[in-house]
């Protein structure tokens, strides 16, 4: 018998499971401007820890987000980017920019 109790029902549960992470959002915005070494991201956002930056890196890479590149160069050199199923991403975050401004100007 297949239990389905973790398997999201629908498309915007999906979404929000998928999108779970408050970094999610923060590591799409930065990639968004182009690719980007991990230290970049690391300084681009302040306050998240290596491991759990690593950590969504790896998410987004597995579920085709963001696809890792790694250059055979001593010391090695990874670089960032976001696929096509990831810039397909930028018109929800821009909606939800859009959004969060109608409330409070101030905040976007």
């Amino acid at each position: 018998m297949d239990d389905n109790t973790t398997r999201p029902t629908c498309g915007i549960e999906y979404t929000l499971k998928f999108m779970g992470s408050k970094w999610t959002f923060l590591i799409l915005r930065e990639l968004f401007s182009g690719t980007k070494r991990f230290g970049e991201l690391k300084r681009g956002l302040k306050s998240i820890s290596t491991k759990t930056l690593v950590e969504r890196l790896h998410e987004l890479e597995a579920d085709h987000i963001v696809e890792r590149k790694l250059y055979p160069e001593v010391p090695p050199r990874v670089e960032y980017t976001l696929t096509p199923r990831g810039q397909s991403l930028r018109p929800i975050l821009e909606a939800m920019k859009a959004w969060a401004a109608t409330g409070d100007p101030e905040r976007v």
